[in-house]
């Protein structure tokens, strides 16, 4: 009984002072990754027993071919142990950079959202005073504050709507009516309605199909919101005289859809962060129009996404081209109707 307490006791010396040195290792990595620690933690695991086994070999006085098994067998598991150790820190550290830059997108957004209601709140209330203290009693001018207000109260409700419309996509609640869905019809009806807006901004608009319109498998509003929300960004950014031109195809991808403008480029710097939400950079096109809330072309991902297609903005020639990718409605294997879309990260 001794024997075996001493044997106990030997094994548990090895192992703390492992433990104690593998603590102190922690702590001098306290502001170093994920995935270091994650090495040092399954080491120290290892060191530890490795410790305990030579510590209580060392006692029983076992040969020397056990002793090498023994450290064939701890020493494979090292491997493996840091080997997982090493794969599962870096994914543990790939997450925790994600959700600390979409926590970081999320008080952009409040941000952006706060700035975008305070100052047309101020407005309106400003304006409602004005009418009900009598400061403004001529008709045109009465007029006009009720043009303005109506149009203020459009522009807070198309906000609150693409609010609404990102939050279901990011948790996950849209659901989507799949059936095949010709191209060319859902241009056909955004430009119609993009119509009276590019007028006024002398800006034409220009749809040209280059083999065709696609049919391709998608729901039909969704489709529409991302046609709608490219030709009324590019609008938006278009100087007066400018063109926004519309084309589409069927490639052996699937079917393509092409906005582009002649808004002047967007700085190589912002291509990659257009899509994420609430970002507006500082374009170098027209920048004393509105911007706009910021989430358009973050929804534009998030239902291309849920569609399994795939958006992508460049540069080409005096303005920017924006290409949505969807799949065929020919393929094989086509999804059935009425399936909830899988969550898209907008940002």
């Amino acid at each position: 009984m001794r024997d075996v307490l001493n044997t106990f006791l030997m094994a548990l010396s090895g192992s703390l002072l492992v433990a104690l040195a593998g603590l102190a290792a922690l702590r001098a990595l306290r502001h170093r990754s994920v995935t270091a620690h994650f090495v040092v933690i399954l080491l120290v695991s290892v060191l530890s027993v490795l410790a305990g086994i030579l510590s209580a070999a060392m006692r029983m006085f076992i040969s020397d071919h056990d002793l090498h098994v023994l450290l064939i067998v701890v020493g494979t598991a090292a491997t493996v142990s840091l080997a997982v150790g090493l794969w599962s820190g870096r994914r543990l550290a790939r997450a925790s950079t994600w959700e600390r830059e979409a926590e970081a997108r999320r008080r952009e957004l409040v941000a952006w959202v706060s700035h975008d209601l305070r100052t047309p709140l101020a407005g309106l209330r400003a304006m409602a005073e004005a009418l009900d203290d009598g400061v403004v009693s001529d008709p045109e001018t009465v007029a006009e504050y009720h043009r303005r207000i109506s149009a203020e109260t459009d522009r807070m409700a198309a906000l609150v709507d693409d609010l609404f419309e990102l939050s279901r996509i990011n948790a996950g609640a849209l659901r989507l009516a799949v059936a095949d869905v010709p191209l060319g019809d859902v241009v056909s009806d955004a430009i119609a309605s993009a119509e009276p807006l590019a007028t006024a901004g002398h800006i034409s608009i220009v749809a040209e199909p280059s083999t065709g319109w696609p049919v391709v498998r998608g729901s039909m509003p969704e489709l529409s919101r991302v046609v709608n929300n490219l030709i009324r960004n590019a609008i938006r950014y278009t100087p007066p005289d400018g063109t926004v031109t519309v084309t589409g195809g069927q490639d052996d991808a699937g079917g393509w859809l092409a906005v582009s403008d002649t808004c002047g480029g967007i700085p190589e710097a912002d291509l990659p962060r257009v899509f994420d939400v609430a970002f507006r950079g500082a374009p170098a096109r027209t920048p004393e129009k509105s911007a706009g809330g910021g989430l358009g072309l973050a929804i534009v991902r998030g239902l291309v996404e849920a569609h399994q297609g795939t958006v992508a903005a460049a540069n080409v020639g005096d303005g920017c081209r924006f290409v949505v990718r969807l799949p065929s409605a020919d393929r094989p294997g086509r999804a059935g109707t009425d399936r909830p879309a899988a969550p898209a990260v907008a940002g």
